[in-house]
């Protein structure tokens, strides 16, 4: 299915087992903002005095923001996982399972913690998105 770039039928399920029996839904997304992935520094380079350049393999995190219209009833399950978080004082990890149709993809997130929180929608003629923000350990994609 070449030539579909669409991200409005992308699915977003978000599994955080210290606080929903099951896996949520994600809906509500910003328009013009669903998320964002921040690229990844493959390896690790080093150049020797001689000039001689050398590369090393590291294991790197996903860092990940995901923005929610101000009325997305989605907003309610980060301030669920944060609400948790604080009560417990303690960080609670999550998977995620992202889904493209248009580019038949599939992406799996795992141990992913909540390291930025927007509290409330900022305010202006109208209430602007929320932006939260989730470091993956591990971030795998497939087709579908």
């Amino acid at each position: 299915m070449s030539g579909n770039l669409t991200a409005a039928n992308c699915v977003f399920q978000l599994f955080i087992p210290d606080v929903f029996f099951t896996p949520q839904q994600l809906q509500g997304f910003s328009a013009d903002d669903v998320f964002d992935v921040d690229s990844q520094e493959a390896v690790q380079t080093q150049m020797g005095v001689d000039g001689l350049l050398s590369a090393g393999f590291v294991y790197v995190e996903t860092k990940q923001s995901i923005t929610l219209q101000a009325d997305s009833a989605s907003n309610d399950v980060f301030d669920a996982w944060r609400a948790a978080e604080k009560s417990a004082l303690n960080a609670f990890p999550a998977s995620a399972v992202v889904v493209f149709p248009s580019l038949n993809r599939k992406y799996e997130m795992t141990r992913g913690f909540l390291t930025s929180y927007q509290p409330l929608a900022s305010a202006g003629k109208i209430l602007k998105p929320r932006k939260f923000g989730i470091t993956w350990n591990r971030s795998d994609g497939a087709p579908t």
